[in-house]
């Protein structure tokens, strides 16, 4: 079984040196690597021409138009019977593809994806970060949990299909945001056997700072609302979960806001606010203690509760703002 590994590039040469360096690691070595640098004004060609004496690879240039139509570029060149696709900011453990090839052996996928995790070497902010995409307090056990709700659909960071499955639906149709959630769920609908590797993970970076964060979770939850337009059906109350979670929060926040200001005046403010603010607390706790047992470390504990508030806070907006602008506005 041979693999064409696909990783679009833009702007990130010392993140996809660490990529490529985990790769020259994997003890499975019937694969080629195609980078597809996507228009970056920092390109990485002298980083991945560094790596042609150790790993068979080729790199390619072409102008902006997003990581979707890079990747179909650089499957239109791949060799492999396989394609993996993977995002430039992660380190791949070095059993990844035994676990790939074992994983379609036994399920017979046709496309595929597996969980992520933090690496030992990222900082604290990214471990919190790496907790709260992969929480069952935030995400509800969606991305890549092997007690997943619902139906699987891959992400982009660590995706995979095979040959025939691209050649018959001609890959990625969005450029960007949330195009690996539509590519999936048109895969399915198509009949392809689309599912989870448990056991092929990788180590995802993500984004360095919480500012990074909140923007990157708002294009999730706006990306939700595309899917949505695509696919109606596909609009699941989990989704709209952190939607309820920022009117919930600010409705919290002028309740308590009115009780300060009226003095007791309305005797059903305190209670009210009483209600909400003890449900808040033990949502936190309860959010403190599931981090402390999955990172056993208490600055991370800390960043990442605030992670899981700047996560469900960026997507509720992100979704709602989208909402009201494309579904009700009609714009």
């Amino acid at each position: 079984m041979f693999f064409s590994i696909v990783i679009p590039l833009y702007n990130r040469p010392l993140e996809i040196n660490e990529l490529l360096k985990s790769l020259t690691q994997q003890k499975y070595t019937s694969f080629e690597v195609i980078v597809v640098e996507d228009g970056s004004s920092k390109p990485a060609k002298h980083v991945v021409e560094s790596y042609h004496n150790r790993l068979d690879i080729r790199y390619y240039q072409k102008k902006n138009e997003g990581q979707g139509y890079a990747r179909n570029f650089g499957f239109a060149r791949a060799k492999g019977d396989y394609f993996i696709v993977f995002d430039s900011d992660i380190i791949v453990p070095e059993d990844y593809l035994y676990h790939v090839a074992a994983g379609i052996q036994r399920y017979r996928w046709d496309a595929f994806g597996g969980p992520d995790a933090a690496h030992p070497s990222f900082t604290n902010i990214q471990k919190a970060i790496s907790y709260s995409m992969t929480s069952p307090f935030t995400t509800g056990g969606i991305r890549g949990n092997k007690q997943h709700v619902g139906q699987f659909h891959p992400r982009s960071f660590n995706m995979g299909l095979s040959r025939k499955a691209y050649e018959q639906t001609g890959g990625f149709k969005l450029s960007r945001r949330s195009e690996d959630i539509e590519f999936s769920i048109r895969m399915i609908r198509q009949g392809y056997r689309v599912g989870l590797i448990p056991e092929a993970f990788v180590y995802h970076k993500r984004r360095t700072t919480f500012g990074q964060f909140f923007k990157q979770t708002y294009g999730f939850g706006k990306g939700r609302i595309a899917i949505y337009k695509l696919f109606p059906d596909e609009l699941k109350l989990i989704h709209a979960l952190p939607a309820l979670f920022v009117v919930g929060f600010a409705g919290l926040m002028l309740l308590n806001l009115l009780n300060w200001g009226s003095e007791g005046q309305i005797q059903i403010l305190p209670i009210l606010c009483d209600i909400g603010n003890i449900v808040l607390l033990i949502y936190t706790l309860l959010l403190a203690l599931h981090a402390w047992f999955s990172t056993k470390r208490i600055q991370v504990v800390i960043l990442g509760v605030v992670a899981a508030y700047i996560q469900l806070i960026a997507y509720g907006l992100g979704f709602l703002g989208s909402f009201m602008e494309q579904v009700m506005w009609k714009k």
